[in-house]
């Protein structure tokens, strides 16, 4: 079994090209580019299902916000109103704690 190793863009184009070329073999194409069986396969699927958008690596990035729901939305504005409402009140205690220690130096 090869091991996988990272690939940019224009190597999973012509991975994926030969691979359809030579009828969709994913041992001779995984042996060929040193990259693993599964990854051939799971590349040949993507690239078959949405084209190349679909070889992209979009690990670690969320979706744009013409792509999200309502519902994704409305979440999302709520995380970040619960964030500054757990700032606000962070400020307060500090300043209620602020307060209280001039109070007793006095």
């Amino acid at each position: 079994m090869t091991k996988g190793r990272k690939t940019t863009l224009d190597e999973r184009i012509e991975i994926i090209e030969y691979c359809i070329d030579n009828e969709c073999n994913y041992a001779k194409t995984a042996e060929k580019f040193q990259v693993s069986y599964q990854q051939v396969y799971t590349w040949t699927k993507k690239y078959k299902k949405s084209g190349i958008e679909g070889l992209q690596d979009r690990r670690g990035k969320g979706k744009t916000e013409s792509e999200l729901t309502e519902i994704e939305k409305l979440r999302a504005q709520n995380k970040l109103l619960q964030a500054e409402n757990r700032k606000q009140q962070m400020e307060i205690d500090f300043l209620k704690k602020l307060e209280e220690i001039e109070r007793r130096r006095s």
